[in-house]
């Protein structure tokens, strides 16, 4: 007969001994407490478990006179099933949810819901709750089972890449951020990802946020899916002809041509030229004279005149000039005789683009120091026969 309850288990009268009936041993299931199993002045029967004679205490069993259910959990519940069961206890990381007497198995956050991201389970399940769920994976010997919420409904992304396959134009809002790229709504909760190196073909993009906002409605194409991973890649610059595959077209090393000043380096300035194409002038291309810093010739938002000097469609660059852009300048002769790729030394960089043209201007330094000593010369000779008569 039950003499005494505590929290932790009742004492049990066995004919002047008493007997302790652990809260563990009472029953395969969850107990939170003694007193929802037996009573005070209970007669029920228990199996010794043990007898501790030096400390005169015996440990009793109730849920020992039954078979543990663990021992067929893997045949009762086989991986791929669906059972049904109540939810019992609900933790941050997930809910557990009793299939019968002494079986319980977890819903991780994780298998809550194909799109949204769960970050505590009390979120989606609640103590009480009844629920169907499919058996993801049962570890008998640890008295484990694994159940999935999500796997009892269609998964979204097995039709996604039969509603949108690559190369389907979308529009969606852009509705989060990082600093690699921006995620764009596609269908309820799924989103597809626009890398920072896909939204422009022209512009060098560090954070999304220099050209998108969020809640901004934009357009994008879709270039991957990844339905295992479910992950969706989408591309904006690709709504758009990349406008270097065509560049040699509409630039020719010696043009002229105008921009403005997008961004300064310590090595040069950033142009911005038509179709958003971008220019960089060396600084050693800056002027004529020796230039220690960028900003004392240049600044961002001005607009500049500059002769192609180099074109690197590979490279996707174009080096520019300021030494002298104008249209008539003497040197433009040299620069239209440059006009060809083959003369430019294949792999050169842009920030060396100013040893290309040196060498052109150094040639017409010298010409025209040609023609100065040369007119030195006549000056020279024309002051010692000052005192003779000259010809008209």
């Amino acid at each position: 007969m039950v003499k005494n309850i505590t929290d932790f288990g009742a004492f049990v009268d066995l004919n002047g001994m008493d007997g302790l009936l652990h809260i563990t041993d009472m029953s395969w299931g969850r107990v939170s407490h003694p007193s929802e199993v037996v009573k005070v002045g209970q007669e029920i029967d228990v199996m010794i478990l043990d007898v501790d004679r030096e400390r005169h205490r015996v440990s009793l069993g109730l849920k020992q006179k039954e078979g543990n259910p663990w021992d067929t959990v893997d045949v009762k519940y086989p991986i791929n099933s669906r059972v049904k069961g109540r939810v019992v206890n609900v933790m941050p990381y997930g809910g557990f949810v009793e299939l019968e007497e002494g079986i319980e198995g977890l819903i991780h956050v994780s298998e809550m819901s194909w799109t949204k991201k769960v970050n505590r389970a009390s979120d989606v399940l609640q103590v009480g709750d009844e629920v169907e769920a499919m058996v993801l994976d049962v570890q008998k010997d640890a008295r484990k089972i694994s159940l999935g919420l999500r796997q009892t409904m269609e998964n979204p992304w097995d039709l996604i890449a039969l509603q949108f396959p690559k190369g389907t134009k979308i529009k969606g809002k852009v509705r989060n951020m990082t600093s690699y790229g921006a995620f764009i709504q596609i269908q309820d909760d799924i989103d597809g990802m626009v890398h920072v190196s896909d939204m422009s073909w022209t512009r060098k993009i560090n954070h999304p946020s220099e050209v998108l906002q969020r809640g901004q409605e934009v357009e994008a194409v879709i270039l991957d899916i990844d339905p295992s991973q479910q992950r969706i890649s989408l591309g904006m610059r690709q709504l758009m002809d990349d406008p270097w595959s065509s560049i040699e077209q509409h630039y020719h090393v010696g043009d002229v041509v105008e921009g403005k000043v997008t961004k300064l380096a310590s090595f040069g300035a950033f142009v911005e030229l038509a179709n958003g194409v971008d220019g960089l002038i060396h600084i050693s291309q800056l002027s004529g004279e020796r230039v220690n810093r960028v900003r004392d010739v240049v600044n961002v938002g001005d607009p500049v005149k500059a002769r192609v000097v180099k074109i690197d469609a590979e490279e996707r660059r174009i080096g520019l000039s300021l030494k002298d852009a104008s249209e008539d300048s003497e040197y433009a002769a040299e620069f239209e005789g440059m006009r060809s790729m083959s003369d430019l030394r294949p792999g050169e960089d842009l920030v060396d683009v100013g040893n290309v043209f040196d060498e052109a201007f150094a040639k017409a330094a010298g010409d025209a120091d040609a023609s100065a000593a040369a007119a030195a010369a006549e000056d020279e000779d024309a002051s010692e026969s000052d005192t003779e008569p000259r010809q008209g």
